[in-house]
């Protein structure tokens, strides 16, 4: 599994995060999407990692602009997790 952190541009509250959340949800195969207006950023956990292009689309379409994301290993933290 993946996390991609995205960096988006015109997100001002909660309901652009529900757009941008609501977009990946509906065009893509994710396990987990959450975004933050005050970070501006969006973070999704997938499988195998999603393309930037198809992304920046996406996001484009919906009226917000994808920056720069960055794709690392997710490693899922147990109850336990030390």
């Amino acid at each position: 599994m993946v996390k991609q952190t995205l960096d988006i541009n015109g997100m001002s509250c909660g309901m652009c995060e529900s757009h941008i959340n609501d977009t990946i949800r509906r065009q893509f195969q994710v396990n987990k999407v959450t975004s933050s207006h005050k970070k501006g950023k969006t973070e999704i956990i997938t499988e195998e990692p999603l393309e930037e292009e198809a992304l920046k689309k996406a996001i484009a379409d919906t009226g917000y602009e994808l920056v720069s994301m960055q794709t690392e290993p997710y490693v899922k933290k147990g109850l336990f997790h030390r």
